[in-house]
Formats: C-alpha cells, sequence, structure tokens
C-alpha cells in the first residue's frame, strides 16, 4: 500500500498485523521490556519492517534505537521513517544519495477528536476540511490533514534538525481522477488516492545548502486506513552543456 506513494528509489515494508517473524535486538527489548503487551508487538512489527526494506536495499540488518526526538537512528548511509497505527505498521528507506528524508504517517480513516482539528489547522485548512465537495465519497479531511502535518514533521526534524509545530506549515491537497491523473473525486483499485505540497512558513536550509520553503507528498486512504508520504530527492547537479559541435555525434550516428 505505501510503495505507491514513493519513489523507485526507496524501498518500504509494511504489516497489517503481528509480525510473528520479527526478533528484536537486545538493545531494542530493552525499551519495550516493561511495555504493555500492544506496545510490544506494533515496536517489534515496525522494526521488522524496517529490516526487510534494509533487506531490499542490499542492507544487513541493524538496530533501530531512537534518536532526538524520537526520531530513528538509522544506519550511515540511510534515511527513513516508521509508523504504525492500529492495524497497520510500515517502515520507508532509502539511501541517502538517492533520497535526503523521507516521512511516512498512518492513522485510522476516521474524524480526529474533538478539539484537535482546531489546534492543528491553519484557517485556509480549516476552510478547505469544512467544505468537502458535493456528492464525494466520504473522506475525512480533518485525519487527513493531521496525517500529512506528522508527516512534514517526520521529514523536517531529521534533514533540518529544528522543530516545526503545526502552525508552521500550511498544506494543500489534490485528489487523482478516476484514471489516477491528478484531478478529483478518483478511486483506482478501490483507494482513493492524491499529492499534497506544504509551505513551510518558518523556512530552513536542507543539508545541501539549498533553501527549504516546501515540501511535497503523496496519499492514499485505503482498507479503512490514510496513509501519507514525503519524500526529498537529492538534488542532481545540473548537466554541463557542450559547446555546439563538441561530443554531437550528428545526423545518423
Amino acid at each position: 500500500m505505501i510503495e505507491t506513494l514513493v519513489p523507485a528509489q526507496a524501498r518500504a515494508g509494511e504489516a497489517f498485523g503481528p509480525d510473528g517473524a520479527a526478533v528484536l535486538y537486545p538493545e531494542e527489548a530493552a525499551l519495550v521490556a516493561a511495555a504493555p503487551n500492544e506496545r510490544r508487538e506494533e515496536f517489534t512489527t515496525v522494526r521488522g519492517c524496517a529490516r526487510r526494506a534494509l533487506a531490499a536495499l542490499g542492507l544487513p540488518p541493524a538496530p533501530v534505537l531512537p534518536g532526538k526526538r524520537n526520531a530513528p537512528r538509522w544506519p550511515a548511509g540511510v534515511v527513513g521513517s516508521m509508523t504504525h497505527c492500529a492495524g497497520y505498521r510500515a517502515a520507508v528507506l532509502a539511501r541517502d544519495t538517492d533520497l535526503m528524508a523521507v516521512g511516512i504517517d498512518a492513522e485510522l480513516h476516521r474524524p480526529l477528536p474533538r478539539g484537535v482539528l482546531e489546534s492543528t489547522a491553519l484557517p485556509r485548512e480549516l476552510a478547505w476540511v469544512r467544505t468537502p465537495p458535493a456528492g464525494a465519497a466520504p473522506l475525512h479531511r480533518d485525519r487527513l490533514l493531521f496525517s500529512a502535518k506528522e508527516a512534514v514533521y517526520k521529514t523536517w526534524y531529521p534533514l533540518v534538525g529544528t522543530e516545526l509545530d503545526f502552525e508552521d506549515a500550511v498544506i494543500a491537497f489534490r485528489e487523482d481522477g478516476p484514471d489516477g491523473a491528478p484531478g478529483t473525486g478518483g478511486r483506482v483499485g478501490g483507494a482513493r488516492t492524491g499529492s499534497f505540497r506544504a509551505r513551510v512558513l518558518r523556512p530552513g536550509t536542507a543539508p545541501d545548502g539549498h533553501p527549504l520553503t516546501a515540501l511535497a507528498g503523496r496519499w492514499i486512504v485505503h482498507r479503512g486506513l490514510i496513509v501519507t508520504a514525503i519524500t526529498v530527492p537529492v538534488r542532481r547537479p545540473a548537466a554541463a552543456t557542450a559547446p555546439e559541435g563538441v561530443g554531437d555525434p550528428g545526423p545518423g550516428r
């Protein structure tokens, strides 16, 4: 499900229930030794997802321990993100030569608890949530907005090293059309999909020195879940243009 949201350079692992084959490293197990069974299961299963993604990148398994602000500490040369909610766990990883950052979030497709929207949404976002298109199939826009903001934070903090509050980014959404192309009101394979763009109101600087003012992502609603994902590609140097006549094989060659 989440693989449809990320580029080909990324690798994903996901689970819709407990992964009985997942095993924790001792240092991971120590973190949840006193936790309830449900917490230990989600902690273990999402790390199983991460290790499958590492294997898909051709890398050996490794412990995934929390760092600052609970951001996962990945092996050298790897960027990624993990998420879990009731009935779903996922991890998306990539080599840092392909992507600078990844942020994913999963939520149940249901309305937010009372009062959460008002503390999450900016006025423009609040207007979008409260004016759904007439005749459209149910889409809990409040929960979609919340998930996208979580994905923004999980992308931004490891990338820039500063924290964002909910009001520090304003998000605009689009829904794919019936054929999967950008448009409105689409359903593809039983899933509802689209894109979003987050304009960061407190810009930062990416590790490559470029200013970072916006993040782009994708979303999907399927199987009672909302999943959002943001990836930030590595900027490649522009190819030098050869002088006229240099390196030009000419017609027919």
